[in-house]
């Protein structure tokens, strides 16, 4: 947030609600004034009059929740461009879509855009590494002896999620989600779409939190919830929109006729996820039919964070052919591609690498080192350049 600061008149900090946007920024800059537009009444004040208002709060100012607001970006843009200065107005937002098309048209090349998520293994950690998963040999040199973190421990931070209230301790998982959930779709599912029947978008995230880590079906989800294709289309849109889920996409190679071209649905917090398919304990879940799943779900989110927390725009796939050949994760940087498998399993074996022969077949990249991410304590190297990294690596 700092380096931003330093490099754009305008902040803005997006992500899901509740997941610390307006507190990471007071943290960062305890001294500037803070306004939200969750008060109906300043929401008021800048519909009926945004110039006036802007001049009653002149900068440096943190305004939260920014999307009710749209009314003001145009006058953000003229008082930054008269100015001049670097890190005028600290901006947060639940809502992507509908915040983002304003930026475009308003402040494009005046903001720098940072996506927040919930809390990280390495902010449970206290662990001090700022650089993304990237995992060359270099990076897996350096994270030798990162926090060790033993299974039964890790299936709790599955279990729990990654909420800021919840990571503290501050409420209980079982008393937050549901008011979370409720909180959701009264303000930003009301807001975004005309939903007629909320019980029924109630049931459509709850079908979603159970297909986290499957491809996506449009077809599949709308039959099971009684809505047609395009509403359900226009629904995953809303939960992608507002931080809930992470659509991966698949890589596309120079054989594209072989290649599986629909991207994969992750829920973001495995907690949420876990509170809405009712899985009651970390015990009954690692144990269960979605361990799998939500593991991987956890893993992916984990590597997302590494990026977003370091200011990086992620460049994150998977592989799956027509042939049944997948690889759970792909991680591309300057021209080099990390596959990564991710297993549950405290043991994994070099069998489970097999699949990463196939980008032997994609030209013009590099292959880097290859990694299994699993539930181990200790990096074990497999095989050539294969290792074995346990989930704290991240």
């Amino acid at each position: 947030m700092q380096r931003f600061a330093a490099s754009f008149p305008i902040v803005l900090v997006t992500g899901p609600r509740q997941v610390g946007k307006s507190t990471a920024l007071h943290h960062s800059f305890p001294d500037i004034p803070y306004l939200t537009f969750d008060d109906p009444s300043q929401q008021l004040s800048v519909k009926q009059d945004p110039k006036t208002f802007l001049n009653m709060h002149q900068s440096p100012r943190i305004f939260d929740e920014v999307q009710y607001v749209p009314e003001l970006f145009p006058y953000l843009k003229m008082d930054v461009d008269s100015r001049g200065e670097q890190g005028m107005y600290y901006l947060t937002g639940s809502q992507q879509v509908s915040m983002m098309q304003r930026v475009s048209e308003s402040l494009a090349g005046r903001i720098g855009i940072l996506q927040l998520l919930g809390i990280s293994l390495r902010e449970r950690f206290g662990d001090s590494l700022y650089s993304p998963f990237i995992p060359t040999r270099e990076f897996i040199q350096e994270r030798k002896s990162p926090s060790s973190c033993p299974a039964p421990k890790l299936w709790e931070y599955i279990h729990q999620g990654s909420f800021p209230v919840i990571v503290t301790k501050q409420v209980q998982a079982e008393d937050y989600y549901g008011s979370y959930v409720k909180t959701y779709l009264e303000r930003d599912v009301r807001l975004l779409a005309q939903v007629g029947d909320e019980l029924q978008f109630l049931q459509f995230l709850t079908v979603v939190a159970s297909r986290t880590g499957q491809l996506l079906n449009y077809s599949d989800l709308a039959k099971e919830v009684g809505i047609t294709g395009p509403t359900a289309k226009r629904w995953v849109s809303i939960l992608v929109s507002t931080g809930l889920v992470y659509l991966l996409k698949p890589y596309a190679t120079n054989v594209e006729k072989q290649v599986v071209k629909t991207p994969k649905l992750y829920f973001l917090d495995t907690g949420l996820a876990c509170w809405l398919t009712k899985w009651s304990s970390a015990e009954v879940l690692q144990h269960g039919a979605m361990a799998g799943a939500m593991f991987e779900t956890f893993v992916v989110s984990e590597v997302l964070k590494s990026f977003l927390n370091a200011g990086r725009e992620p460049s994150l796939f998977f592989y799956r052919d027509k042939e049944g050949k997948e690889i759970d994760l792909l991680i591309e940087d300057a021209h080099t591609l990390y596959p990564v498998e991710i297993k549950k399993s405290a043991t994994p074996k070099l069998d489970d690498a097999r699949n990463f022969s196939v980008l032997a077949q994609i030209k013009g990249k590099e292959l880097g080192s290859k990694v299994i991410l699993c539930s181990s304590d200790v990096p074990v190297l497999l095989g050539q350049d294969t290792y074995a990294l346990p989930v704290t690596f991240v």
